[in-house]
């Protein structure tokens, strides 16, 4: 895939977090073969298991979630992207967040195969919000 592509996808991807759309979220995924490598080590492989993992984030049970988007480096060669962002969410406390990044590998049709997700926190420890 060209450069201008994978750098759609990935920017598209990352908008779904925001507009809180799992359905539109799991669209990007391989139908066979995908896997999600979550911040805490977790292995999610398959559509099923990677979407139980994301459908806390979604149903909102750590509050609402915001990414921005701030660096994005494309390897058009290997169909890979890495995007860093800010994630932030309000809690009792008041607005908090942590910042990571996603290492995003594409097949030749543009789905992901692979999400490796790092996160930068003292400590990263989500926990559902109260209603």
């Amino acid at each position: 895939m060209d450069r201008a592509t994978l750098e759609d996808l990935t920017r598209s991807f990352t908008e779904t977090f925001n507009h809180n759309d799992l359905d539109a979220m799991m669209a990007y995924f391989a139908a066979d073969g995908s896997t999600y490598d979550q911040h805490d080590d977790a292995l999610a492989q398959g559509l099923d298991a990677i979407r139980a993992a994301f459908q806390p984030q979604f149903d909102g049970n750590f509050g609402k979630m915001h990414f921005a988007l701030e660096d994005l480096f494309v390897d058009p060669a290997q169909n890979k992207t890495m995007v860093s962002w800010l994630c932030s969410f309000d809690t009792k406390r008041g607005r908090t967040g942590w910042r990571g990044l996603d290492i995003l590998h594409f097949n030749e049709t543009g789905k992901i195969t692979t999400k490796l997700t790092y996160a930068k926190a003292k400590t990263l420890h989500l926990v559902p919000a109260e209603a």
